[in-house]
């Protein structure tokens, strides 16, 4: 099996078992039924295979999914199709230049009138391939009312041909007048007749041109929209996570408070227990100076007692000692003249006997 056909059988079942359909080798335009390869099979613009896998069970796989989530695969099918619009519209400008250097130069007057016969034959080809669809399903009033509309624009061609005939020589008007679609880009004649117009604006490369195009002008409001539903979803995400952060750092900041709190109150606990302790410590240390001095003074109080009884012995001894002495000396004072004549009595007594006895002695 090559990539991007469509897997039947076994070979489908083998497929899906090692790809899904998220995988980036599934064409995403195929989930979506917009790949300008399946749309523009069998026409003369045939792109052949494509380069993804294409497989109508992944597609229903995802038409599954996206019910439930989406996927945004419209993004990826809307660059596809851009891609090949533009190239389609690339080669109708290089169309357009061909024939502006192959066809001889008209007037601006002869070139509106020209385009108003392309116009009107546009016109006549959308209707009747619009009819005929409706004849094919049924629809005949409908098919009836619309060949009615085509026989009132044949009408206006057939003026529109006169007036671009009148307006140039009978040689130039033979010559065969082609203009490039601007859907497909197909060549079509001036003087194409009905059928011709029928087949190519009822013709499936036609059609299927208008379906990629109208399919990308959808994607691309698809995804306009989606974008602007994600902005929208990312903005208010975006304001639910500042709210969040806010109400964090403020719910973070009252319990700095509270921690703070707390601390501040846990350390005017501990500053009150120390000051008790303090306070306890300093009234222990207090009682114990006082206890040291309350035994210094008593100590100091026996000894200063002591001292003053032996002061005060030694004073009343002093002053029995004075009295004495007084006494002493007022004894002495009145025995007088008695004991001193008695004493120089005494003293002569022994001077003579001092005397006497060394007399004798030589």
């Amino acid at each position: 099996m090559q990539m991007g056909t469509v897997c039947v059988g076994t070979h489908r079942d083998e497929t899906r078992q090692r790809v899904k359909f998220t995988d980036d080798r599934v064409c995403k335009s195929h989930l979506l039924d917009c790949c300008p390869h399946d749309i523009l099979a069998g026409t003369r613009m045939d792109l052949g295979e494509c380069t993804k896998i294409h497989d109508l069970a992944l597609r229903a796989d995802y038409e599954i999914a996206s019910k439930e989530r989406d996927l945004f695969f419209e993004l990826d099918a809307m660059d596809h199709l851009e891609s090949f619009i533009a190239e389609c519209d690339r080669r109708t400008e290089l169309a357009k230049k061909r024939l502006a250097e192959t066809q001889e130069e008209i007037s601006a007057e002869v070139s509106a009138k020209a385009e108003k016969v392309h116009e009107l034959n546009e016109e006549i080809g959308k209707l009747l391939a619009k009819a005929e669809q409706l004849g094919a399903e049924g629809n005949v009033d409908e098919s009836q009312k619309i060949l009615m509309e085509v026989e009132k624009v044949r009408a206006k061609k057939k003026e529109a041909e006169e007036e671009y005939r009148n307006s140039m020589p009978a040689s130039s008007f033979q010559q065969q007048k082609l203009r490039v679609c601007e859907v497909c880009s197909a060549y079509l004649g001036l003087h194409d007749n009905d059928r011709r117009l029928a087949d190519h604006f009822g013709g499936k490369l036609h059609l299927g041109f208008i379906q990629i195009r109208e399919k990308l002008d959808q994607l691309r409001k698809t995804v306009a929209e989606k974008q602007e539903k994600r902005n929208q979803d990312r903005l208010r995400r975006r304001e639910e996570r500042e709210r969040e952060e806010r109400l964090s750092r403020r719910s973070g900041s009252r319990t700095r408070d509270r921690r703070r709190s707390r601390s501040r109150d846990r350390r005017r606990r501990r500053s009150r227990s120390t000051s008790r302790e303090r306070r306890k410590s300093s009234r222990s240390r207090s009682r114990d100076r006082h206890r040291r001095h309350r035994s210094r003074s008593r100590s100091h109080s026996r000894g200063h007692r002591r001292a003053s009884r032996d002061r005060s012995s030694k004073y009343k001894f002093s002053r029995e000692r004075t009295s004495r002495e007084e006494s002493w000396e007022r004894g002495r004072s009145e025995r007088g003249a008695t004991d001193w004549r008695l004493e120089s009595a005494n003293g002569k007594a022994a001077s003579r006997r001092s005397e006497e006895k060394e007399a004798g002695e030589i």
